[in-house]
C-alpha cells in the first residue's frame, strides 16, 4: 500500500514518542520547522508502558512554551494510531499540512530572515 502525504512532512523515527522530549520539539522550530506532530501507539497499549503517555505530557508542555514566546501551541499536535492504520496516517499527515499552511511560516523564521 502507497500512502499519499504532503512532501513537506519530514518523517523522524523513534523506538518509542517516549523518547521525544521537548527540547526535541522547541529544537525544530528553532530550525525552521511550522509545524510539528507526533504519532505514537494507541493509549494504554504502548509497547513501552507509558512512553505515549509521557509523550503527551510533553507535547502538552512544548504548547504551552510555544504560546509563551508567540509561537503558537496550535503547530505541535499528538495523535495515537495503531500501526494497522496507515491511511489515517496520511489523513492525519494531510490534516496538519493544512493547519500549518493556514497558520502560515513559523515566526521565529520569518523574524530570522528580517534580521539577516
Amino acid at each position: 500500500m502507497r500512502l499519499n502525504y504532503p512532501s513537506s512532512i519530514r518523517i523522524i523515527r523513534v523506538p518509542c514518542t517516549g523518547k521525544v522530549d521537548v527540547i526535541h520539539i522547541l529544537r525544530a522550530f528553532e530550525k525552521g520547522a511550522d509545524g510539528v506532530y507526533a504519532v505514537g501507539c494507541m493509549e494504554g497499549d504502548c509497547h513501552f508502558t507509558s512512553g505515549n503517555f509521557r509523550a503527551r505530557k510533553r507535547v502538552e508542555q512544548a504548547k504551552k512554551i510555544l504560546d509563551g514566546v508567540g509561537v503558537g501551541g496550535e503547530r505541535v499536535r499528538m495523535f495515537n494510531l495503531s500501526s494497522a492504520e496507515g491511511p489515517r496516517f496520511a489523513e492525519y499527515a494531510r490534516e496538519m499540512d493544512q493547519q500549518i499552511r493556514d497558520l502560515g511560516p513559523n515566526p521565529i523564521k520569518l523574524a530570522l530572515k528580517q534580521a539577516a
